[in-house]
């Protein structure tokens, strides 16, 4: 059989997006999702789901489920339910407000809390938001590394606002072996192109032709 005669196949990678409110979350989301910012704040009310399909080469369609749960509140009765299963976990904090950083080691302790019995272990990034304010921030970088490598997460820093780093670096998926998925660090043009590769199986394909201004 040719691969033209093989039938294609589907996969789908969750990812949940977390955090204190006014974090940023469903703006950072949104902005990958449909590569649009909003620039009123509305609270997320329960939960928001984007879709983000992606055709590869060799009958590939991946399909990133992003959960915005900015509704819920550390402690909320549905948030471990949301959580669990994810392939991948996004922490998100505001550099410019230094309580929602101080909040992580609670989210973190939830997320792990919520996937001891998953099949699926999420890869974890830290995500630092809103670096278009880097004038106005109040978490240094140095706790932002240290807080990555005391607890084995990928660090980012990214600006839902510009589209900086938001594309490749927080919504590149890698899919290898045995189900471990990790998030690939990268960079985007601020105008938010979409992730120019795509990891799947080891493999690193193109996904459409990235563009710089």
């Amino acid at each position: 059989m040719s691969d033209s005669e093989e039938e294609s196949q589907d996969k789908q990678l969750k990812i949940v997006v977390v955090g204190d409110g006014a974090s940023g979350k469903t703006s950072l989301a949104t902005r990958f999702a449909q590569e649009a910012f909003g620039k009123q704040y509305k609270q997320t009310i329960g939960l928001d789901f984007f879709l983000k399909r992606i055709s590869l080469p060799g009958n590939l369609n991946v399909t990133l489920q992003v959960w915005d749960i900015g509704g819920q509140t550390l402690g909320g009765k549905m948030l471990d339910k949301y959580v669990y299963g994810a392939h991948g976990v996004l922490l998100v904090y505001d550099i410019t407000n230094y309580q929602s950083f101080e909040n992580l080691e609670d989210w973190f302790s939830m997320v792990k809390k919520a996937n001891e019995e998953s099949d699926i272990q999420p890869v974890i990034s830290l995500v630092g938001n809103k670096i278009d304010l880097e004038h106005m921030r109040t978490v240094k970088s140095d706790k932002h590394q240290r807080f990555c490598q005391e607890n084995g997460l990928i660090s980012q820093f990214v600006s839902a606002k510009t589209g900086d780093s938001v594309s490749t670096s927080q919504f590149s998926v890698a899919r290898g072996e045995g189900g471990h998925c990790e998030l690939q660090s990268g960079h985007c043009s601020q105008d938010s192109q979409p992730p120019s590769q795509l990891h799947v199986c080891g493999a690193v394909i193109p996904s459409e032709t990235h563009k710089h201004t």
